[in-house]
């Protein structure tokens, strides 16, 4: 159970047990996502650590979780578990993600289109609180106010 007495999901679950072994290996998690894409279930686990993800990161931590997910069996469903690196463009996700990439370019995709039909908005990440809300520079004049349940992604981009 988390703070707010709700079950927690499969991928938060499978994130308790990947942070500690994760931090053994000098890496962080950057998230767990469990999503079904066609008939097959996938849980992906993304690493990340300063100067980068190596394949050979991957194997270790792929090496490190597999036992623990057999002898845990927090899945009861057949799954395809990969690890990866998060990417260049990586999607933030979680409060401490926007946290670490204020000051910095991201392109945000919105669920439903602003009133001028604009469903995607590239700027800079001003500020985000642990809420959900964040605000984006669009340029020198414009900045917004959105809330990240508005969005479909939220992604970190090499320069606008």
């Amino acid at each position: 159970m988390n703070p707010e007495g709700k079950k927690k999901s499969t991928a938060e679950r499978v994130r308790d047990m990947a942070e500690p072994l994760a931090q053994e290996l000098g890496l962080r998690v950057w998230d767990v996502q469990f999503v079904k894409e066609g008939a097959d279930w996938y849980l992906r686990v993304f690493i990340d650590k300063d100067g980068g993800v190596s394949i050979d990161d991957c194997v270790d931590m792929t090496h490190a979780i597999d036992p623990v997910l057999d002898r845990e069996d927090p899945i009861s469903q057949e799954y395809v578990l990969e690890v990866s690196s998060p990417g260049w463009e990586r999607k933030l996700t979680r409060p401490e993600h926007f946290q670490a990439y204020i000051g910095e370019p991201v392109r945000v995709k919105l669920i439903r289109p602003l009133e001028n039909g604009t469903r995607v908005l590239e700027g800079v990440l001003l500020r985000a609180e642990p809420g959900g809300e964040f605000e984006l520079q669009l340029d020198e004049e414009t900045s917004c106010t959105l809330e990240k349940k508005e969005c479909s992604s939220v992604n970190v981009i090499e320069e606008l």
